[in-house]
């Protein structure tokens, strides 16, 4: 199949595909003579894994990581394990982070008039 149906199949897009495949997490494909890529259900399967991975926040190091361990069969779940959980830990501390900037954003907000004065706690903040 040819790169859009590959690419609509695994629910990314062409310009994905290709960049997936410049990173090296898709390996590259067959060409035709006339150099347009082939790709079959092995790399439209890959290309779902990415997606999904995305989907769950996963960094490209770590879903190139991921990608070697589900292709290596003698892997070691906790090496999956602890790639899940490291993800996790950064979501729970990226979470934080937000909620603190959310709380902030909500205390500002509250101060600020929202008027034709010029008077604004939201700039005045920003600019300490």
């Amino acid at each position: 199949m040819n790169i859009g149906e590959a690419a609509q199949r695994s629910g990314v897009s062409a310009k994905m595909v290709r960049h997936y495949e410049s990173l090296g997490l898709l390996p590259s494909v067959v060409r035709t003579d006339a150099g347009y890529r082939q790709y079959g259900d092995n790399e439209v399967h890959t290309l779902r894994f990415i997606r999904r991975a995305r989907d769950l926040g996963f960094g490209m190091a770590e879903i190139g990581e991921l990608l070697k361990l589900w292709q290596n069969r003698r892997r070691a779940s906790g090496d999956v394990k602890r790639i899940a959980l490291a993800h996790m830990a950064d979501l729970d501390r990226r979470i934080t982070e937000m909620e603190a900037m959310k709380r902030t954003l909500s205390r500002l907000a509250s101060c600020c008039h929202g008027d034709q004065r010029p008077d604004c706690p939201i700039l005045d903040e920003l600019a300490e």
